[in-house]
């Protein structure tokens, strides 16, 4: 289902997480889901992936996830701080050891001058480690291309917050 590297990438955040004995959960907007779904697409996962949650809208990234109103007015949903935010609160909410959140503009609309098509955060977080943030901007490459880069980064930043 997935491109190989991608599926290479995920049997080794599986493999770093069972030796490590972390659960992990994911918090995803721009990526729908494909980051739990490419970790889920390997047999056995189970024993590592506790939850993903899917906080497209605003008001599903407050209600799941506990990002402020505040914080979402002050800085948008595509922001470092909102990734943080919605990483920590999937770590709160889910009960797992390490979390991944991604937040961004896929395209084809959407961006801004500011904020254009392909700008993704990034953020892991994992209990007693400080938060890992990251911004991509991988440009308007088409919104399947944006979805797959942001799955392997997220994927990236898992093992390396498991390392």
């Amino acid at each position: 289902m997935f491109p190989k590297d991608i599926e290479d990438l995920a049997l080794a955040v599986l493999a770093a997480a069972r030796a490590g004995g972390v659960t992990i959960a994911t918090a995803e907007s721009c990526t729908g889901g494909l980051v739990a779904g490419a970790l889920t697409e390997i047999a056995g996962s189970s024993d590592v992936v506790t939850c993903g949650f899917v906080t497209y809208s605003n008001a599903a990234k407050q209600a799941l996830l506990g990002v402020p109103a505040a914080l979402l007015e002050a800085h948008g949903a595509v922001s470092e701080q909102t990734a943080r935010a919605m990483a920590d609160g999937a770590l709160a909410a889910s009960g797992a050891g390490l979390t991944v959140a991604i937040t961004g503009i896929a395209g084809p609309g959407g961006g801004s001058e500011a904020k254009p098509v392909g700008l993704v955060h990034f953020a892991a977080a994992r209990s007693g480690v400080p938060t890992l943030a990251r911004e991509m901007r991988f440009g308007d490459i088409g919104r399947s291309a944006v979805r797959l880069a942001s799955v392997r980064t997220a994927l990236e930043m898992l093992l390396e917050t498991l390392a």
